[in-house]
């Protein structure tokens, strides 16, 4: 094969790459989910009547996670033209999240287009309430088939699988959203993003993933799989007690 060709074949490896690369600090909402119940050191309680709100952002882990995926496969941002009025962008939110999830990444000229921002962050912050109420409603992932998962699939067999699946994802550049749980404990009960292995150790050690929590516009969270326990685990933060949970695939297929 001349220079040509093998120029040319990196060149594409390396757009390939460059465009499936998520940004912590591009590719999230700049607004959180706002928790149902107030906690305390990860424990739950009911919140304060002064402390609800009437229009209080909750129940829409599931949904932001898998929008944030939609906006990256199926959308892109032109900064430098004019912003979009409220209905036509409320408009093209929605034909992004009607986007089968699990489906291939769109090609960059059929992709919907954003004008008058440079990302998802940066459109999210300024237009917070359109982009929330566009996105689509909470209550239906209550109401998920594949949650059932969480009664029958809990063996450390199926988290092995899963672990395997994961990593198979991210080595092909694709995102991998989650459903977290210590069903029949409720310590947590929520779904995230996770878009890359951090780091990786020899058995029997451990893979950190990066996480983009709904709950945590501000940071990335940690995942960590331990080969030693077969088991996934999340950090300890304000709204979990940090230690062993279970992960269940959700949107990499139809039903899932």
């Amino acid at each position: 094969m001349g220079w040509l060709g093998v120029f040319a074949i990196v060149t594409l490896a390396h757009a390939r790459d460059t465009t499936s690369a998520f940004g912590f600090d591009s590719d999230t909402f700049a607004f959180a989910n706002q928790t149902v119940f107030e906690y305390h050191e990860g424990h739950a309680s009911l919140r304060r009547p002064s402390a609800t709100k009437r229009d209080a952002y909750n129940r829409h882990c599931f949904v932001m996670a898998r929008t944030a995926m939609q906006f990256k496969k199926f959308a892109r941002f032109e900064p430098h033209s004019a912003a979009l009025d409220d209905s036509a962008l409320a408009a093209r939110i929605r034909a992004v999240t009607r986007q089968p999830a699990w489906g291939e990444p769109l090609p960059e000229n059929q992709r919907t287009v954003f004008p008058g921002y440079k990302d998802l962050k940066q459109m999210s912050k300024a237009r917070r309430e359109l982009v929330q109420l566009s996105i689509g409603h909470g209550w239906p992932s209550y109401f998920r088939i594949s949650n059932a998962r969480m009664m029958f699939q809990d063996g450390t067999g199926y988290q092995e699988r899963t672990h395997a699946r994961l990593n198979a994802a991210l080595a092909r550049g694709e995102l991998f959203v989650a459903f977290l749980t210590t069903y029949p404990r409720f310590s947590i009960n929520h779904s995230v993003l996770i878009y890359k292995l951090k780091s990786s150790a020899p058995n029997p050690g451990a893979d950190h993933y990066l996480v983009y929590d709904p709950n945590h516009p501000e940071s990335p969270r940690d995942l960590t799989w331990s080969a030693r326990d077969r088991a996934f685990s999340f950090q300890k933060d304000w709204d979990f007690i940090g230690g062993f949970i279970r992960v269940y695939q959700v949107y990499g297929k139809p039903l899932q």
